[in-house]
């Protein structure tokens, strides 16, 4: 009954005007930052990881920046679920080639690592091109929360989501029949088909799929990066130039060279990184938990 309750506030919420959405979202991830203590010190603790140049002050502020677009992100996603398709169109900016994945000979990986507006992202996939977009979702505990999150990324029509202990060959035949991938290509999934490569210097477990896959498919990878905007602007999605020279015969270098591209993503916007992941929780053997 909690989940229903809750996913009824979402749909409610979502018709109110994106600048009320976004100030209430922020006092959310306000509160968020003083009462849930464990993601708190995950951020911190990944913010003095990768920004060690920074002082334990600037840190603190930057994650207390961080929460407050967390907490838009998570209540924002009644938009994403409920709100009509013109009205997301309205939201959404995007910059870029949009359609490459149309006009391509070879299925497109989109590379989209997660920023607070990733789902965004996978949203303007649907609604601004007419290339099938398949992707891959972490099944929910919760069967009504997994019904709902299933619904809410599938109601735009021209997609197909995967859990990830389901995906394998059916992924595959989806993407040779020319469907568009949308890979996140940044979490800790542990040591399998992954490689410790640095992120921010530090060695991170991190997956050789991007690389593997594209080699495979002959896929044309294409780096997709979102952004929220203040207040009620919206957000804005940027479809980069694909990668001319990716993937090498190196799955560990182009992984590299992924960690790579996304750390100089998050400088450019650091507080909209997902930092409540324990991105490093996978150590080298013989290394200690840096948690």
């Amino acid at each position: 009954m909690g989940i229903r309750l809750l996913l009824g506030l979402l749909w409610l919420f979502s018709r109110l005007p994106l600048a009320l959405q976004a100030m209430v979202g922020n006092m959310v991830g306000r509160l968020a930052y003083h009462v849930v203590s464990s993601r708190r010190r995950v951020a911190l603790r990944n913010l003095e990881l990768c920004f060690p140049e920074l002082s334990p002050n600037a840190r603190v502020q930057l994650a207390k920046e961080h929460f407050r677009w967390l907490g838009r992100s998570l209540l924002e996603r009644g938009l994403l679920w409920y709100a009509s398709p013109e009205r997301l169109r309205k939201l959404i900016r995007v910059e870029g080639d949009v359609h490459l994945a149309e006009r391509s000979e070879r299925p497109v990986m989109w590379l989209a690592p997660h920023f607070m507006g990733l789902d965004v992202a996978g949203a303007s996939i649907l609604l601004f091109q007419k290339r099938k977009g398949i992707g891959i979702y972490q099944r929910q505990r919760n069967k009504v929360m997994d019904k709902a999150l299933r619904r809410g990324r599938l109601r735009l029509g021209n997609a197909e989501i995967f859990s990830r202990d389901e995906a394998g060959n059916a992924l595959f035949r989806a993407i040779r029949r020319g469907d568009g991938f949308f890979n996140l290509p940044d979490m800790d999934f542990g040591t399998r088909d992954a490689a410790f490569v640095p992120f921010f210097g530090v060695p991170a477990a991190t997956l050789l799929a991007p690389s593997r896959m594209a080699r495979a498919l002959s896929m044309i990878v294409q780096p997709v990066v979102a952004e929220v905007l203040p207040g009620g602007k919206g957000y804005r999605i940027r479809y980069e130039a694909p990668w001319s020279d990716f993937p090498s015969d190196d799955a560990v270098a182009d992984s590299a060279r992924v960690n790579r591209w996304i750390e100089s993503e998050i400088r450019r916007n650091p507080a909209q990184y997902l930092w409540v992941h324990r991105r490093f929780k996978t150590r080298p053997p013989g290394e200690p938990s840096l948690y």
